[in-house]
């Protein structure tokens, strides 16, 4: 099946082996199969798309605010508990989630909440998710239209309370952002104005970062940011110390960025993939208050010391909005290096790019990627295409331990289910 690729004519391979190692023309190992259902085309729902597309596209999320949850976060109350993922029960929480809900309340100081996604309130969080009435988050917004997305803030790696960790050094840790971090984080802003995340985030690509597990540049690009406007050493040592600082902001933008194209009649754009450790969700353009679920898969990648394959739990973490933006596994060919701690190596990675590119409405042009001429990357999944393909999504992704407490395990990659595009297709169809 030959596609045009941003050098020519390209060959995709989908038979023998043997008939792929035949062919002198670059080649793209996809994640086909027969089509699930055929489609007929629909001029309005192309006209939708292209609506929220372009929503999507224009957005130009900035970083104006830190502040603590209760006080900027929509519905936001102090016996609330936010998490990552689809709406879900106490009692169907995974172990990493159990062990950062338990962690919260602790922090919090209560021995009950109420439960809600992040989604909900317009925010998100990296895999457990966990937001608390008292816990900084920061707030970005799109300087157009006004509107406003939030996160909480990256602890660092080791024993955090995003995969489940809760012991008193990771509350303490908590305690200082909030009591910190935070306050510092809001000072600098109201001194020194608000952070272009989308000039950031055009940089990082071009210093092979992917902004899901790689934050390596956009990182140091936010650290000079936040040392012109005056942020304070102990706080600037934090993030100096924490490669993936920039995580949550990636997160937020990219949360903006969807939510614009959200509420067009009629779209099939994708504008959340989401996982809170026991489902995999996603929500669409067409139907922004509707949740489309299956059981969230287990990620298969490299793990830490003596932990296996085992030990893994479920999918987790709302930082598949990054994917969902064409940024983390859509992105993995400006970031070869990141296959070092997902596993593949860089061919894999520029295959996974080229790949996701067959399932996406637009390329965005502020997120170019040089290994392929500075082609944007592949942004605005179509639940259509999905369906149409059967390629699905690829995510690369950190692995918490099973059990509440241990933490993080490895990093590794996943394929969203095909269920939830599936019954979001049949939804919008009827």
């Amino acid at each position: 099946m030959p596609i045009l690729g941003p050098d020519g004519p390209r060959a995709v391979t989908v038979g023998a082996a043997l008939l792929a190692d035949t062919l002198e023309a670059p080649r793209v190992l996809v994640d086909w199969r027969p089509p699930l259902e055929r489609l007929a085309p629909d001029p309005a729902v192309d006209v939708a798309n292209q609506t929220a597309v372009e929503r999507l596209l224009a957005a130009r999320p900035r970083l104006v605010a830190v502040g603590a949850a209760l006080e900027v976060l929509p519905g936001m109350r102090p016996d609330l508990l936010l998490h990552s993922g689809p709406p879900l029960r106490w009692e169907d929480a995974s172990g990493p989630m159990r062990g950062a809900l338990e962690g919260a309340l602790r922090l919090e100081g209560r021995d009950s909440a109420d439960l809600e996604p992040c989604h909900h309130h317009d925010a998100v969080g990296p895999m457990a998710g966990v937001i608390s009435a008292s816990m900084p988050v920061l707030v970005v917004e799109d300087g157009e239209t006004g509107r406003r997305a939030y996160s909480n803030l990256n602890e660092g790696l080791g024993r955090v309370l995003r995969y489940g960790a809760n012991d008193e050094a990771v509350l303490e840790r908590l305690r200082w952002m909030a009591g910190a971090l935070g306050p510092d984080l809001g000072r600098a802003l109201r001194e020194g104005g608000p952070v272009d995340l989308v000039s950031i985030n055009q940089r990082a690509l071009q210093m092979g970062d992917e902004l899901h597990n790689r934050h390596r540049a956009a990182t140091s690009l936010l650290f000079r940011e936040l040392a012109l406007r005056g942020l304070g050493a102990e706080s600037l040592r934090f993030i100096d110390g924490n490669d993936y600082f920039y995580l949550n902001f990636a997160m937020a933008a990219a949360k903006l960025a969807c939510e614009c194209a959200g509420g067009v009649a009629g779209s099939s754009l994708v504008i959340t993939m989401a996982r809170n450790g026991t489902e995999f969700g996603i929500r669409v353009a067409g139907a922004p208050d509707r949740w489309f679920t299956a059981p969230a898969a287990v990620p298969v990648g490299l793990f830490l010391g003596s932990y296996t394959q085992a030990d893994a739990n479920p999918d987790i973490g709302d930082s598949a909005i990054t994917e969902t933006y064409g940024l983390g596994g859509f992105a993995m060919a400006a970031a070869p290096a990141i296959t070092r701690v997902v596993g593949g190596d860089a061919r894999s990675a520029l295959a996974a790019t080229l790949e996701m590119y067959e399932i996406t409405l637009a390329e965005n042009p502020n997120h170019q990627i040089p290994a392929l001429d500075f082609r944007g990357t592949p942004t605005g999944i179509d639940v259509r295409r999905v369906v149409e393909t059967g390629i699905r999504p690829l995510i690369n992704t950190g692995i918490a331990h099973r059990e509440a407490g241990v933490g993080q395990v490895g990093a590794g990659l996943v394929r969203a289910s095909l269920e939830p595009f599936l019954a979001a297709h049949r939804f919008l169809s009827s």
